[in-house]
C-alpha cells in the first residue's frame, strides 16, 4: 500500500534574523490551521513575524497552485528556522581597538499538509 504524501514545502534563505529571533515567530504557528496561522503571525509586532508570514503565504500559494488544495484543508505540520551565513564586519573603539560585529541570517523552512493525510 502506498502512502499519498501531500505535504508542500516553502523555505526563505538568507533572510537577514537571527534564527533566534526567527524561532520564537515559527514556534507559535506550528501545529496551527493555515489561516489561523496567518491571523496569528500577522499581527505579531517582531521584524521576524513579517519574513514568516511570507514564507507561510508562499507555502499556501504552493499548495493551491501545484496540488489544488483547499486552505481550509491545510495545516502547518512543521515549521524551523535554521541558521545562515554571518557576516562578520568590524566596527572601530577606542584607543585603536576594534570590535566584531556579527550579521546573522537564517533559512526559515515551512511544510504545510492536507488534514485528510497527516492527522
Amino acid at each position: 500500500m502506498r502512502r499519498k504524501v501531500m505535504s508542500i514545502k516553502a523555505i526563505g534563505k538568507y533572510l537577514p534574523i537571527s534564527a533566534r529571533k526567527g524561532r520564537q515567530a515559527v514556534d507559535i504557528i506550528r501545529g496551527k490551521n493555515a489561516n489561523e496561522a496567518l491571523l496569528a503571525i500577522k499581527f505579531l509586532p517582531n521584524r521576524s513575524a513579517k519574513m514568516v508570514y511570507n514564507v507561510l503565504k508562499s507555502a499556501i500559494y504552493n499548495a493551491q497552485n501545484n496540488k489544488d488544495i483547499k486552505v481550509e484543508d491545510l495545516y502547518v505540520s512543521e515549521a524551523f528556522v535554521n541558521e545562515g551565513p554571518t557576516m562578520k564586519r568590524f566596527k572601530p573603539r577606542a584607543m585603536g581597538r576594534a570590535s566584531r560585529i556579527r550579521k546573522r541570517s537564517s533559512h526559515i523552512t515551512i511544510i504545510v499538509d492536507n488534514k485528510g493525510e497527516g492527522k
